[in-house]
């Protein structure tokens, strides 16, 4: 066994790591963008007690609070080809299913596990919005949907984005169990790498570092967004 590190491993297993960035980017993005409008809807009809939906919202924000993510990815991996096989034999659909690209089911997962974390997020934000606001808002003419976009959301961003920023930090680092998944993202990509060698120290050294880099700069990027965003906050005081 050779000893200490393998520096120069770890300086090409570092770009190697790097270029799994774009999958862990488009995984995060496309998981926010449907996570976000979503939970914000969802976190309404937690507020308004509106039925049945309510309680649905409830068992689902419990069950994602209760397991891992990584017993989330398991499931869906194992069980949406099953599904989507037995559909695609009876309508005589030509799909090959188990081809499909992995990034679909990382899609699914890291959806369905932020979206149950931004109802949380969202519900509690919204709360803190003085409810006078809408009322003097309808009162004045503007709909439920004006006095929500021109008021109470931008106020409730305020209080709700250091716990979005939260959210999006970790679901940077969820991404990396995309490896159960054979997804081609970061940890993956270091690990097939260190898997010639068995320069496993060397790979993680690169996951962590290429990782801290990614989720301090979205950290900074939200800092410079939450400066923007104080106008309402003096506004709401």
């Amino acid at each position: 066994m050779s000893e200490g590190l393998n520096y120069e491993f770890l300086i090409d297993t570092f770009f190697v790591a790097l270029s799994g960035v774009p999958v862990t980017l488009l995984v995060t993005v496309v998981a926010l963008l449907i996570a976000l409008p979503a939970g914000f809807l969802l976190a309404l009809t937690r507020i308004n007690q509106v039925p049945v939906i309510n309680r649905i919202s409830q068992v689902y924000v419990s069950f994602v609070r209760g397991t891992p993510v990584i017993i989330q990815i398991f499931i869906v991996y194992a069980s949406v080809p099953l599904i989507l096989t037995s559909l695609f034999e009876k309508y005589q659909i030509n799909i090959k299913v188990y081809e499909i690209n992995p990034i679909w089911y990382a899609f699914i997962v890291f959806s369905f596990s932020t979206t149950a974390i931004l109802i949380e997020v969202f519900r509690s934000a919204l709360i803190t919005v003085n409810k006078g606001q809408l009322e003097a808002a309808q009162s004045v003419g503007l709909t439920n949907f004006q006095a929500y976009r021109r008021i109470v959301i931008p106020q409730a961003l305020v209080a709700a984005l250091p716990n979005i920023c939260t959210a999006t930090v970790n679901l940077i680092k969820a991404t990396s169990l995309g490896y159960a998944m054979s997804l081609q993202e970061i940890t993956l990509k270091a690990k097939v790498e260190a898997n010639v060698g068995y320069n496993y120290v060397e790979a993680y050294i690169d996951i962590f570092i290429v990782y801290i880099i990614l989720c301090s700069l979205v950290e900074y990027g939200f800092k410079l967004y939450e400066k923007r965003l104080r106008k309402y906050k003096y506004a709401s005081a």
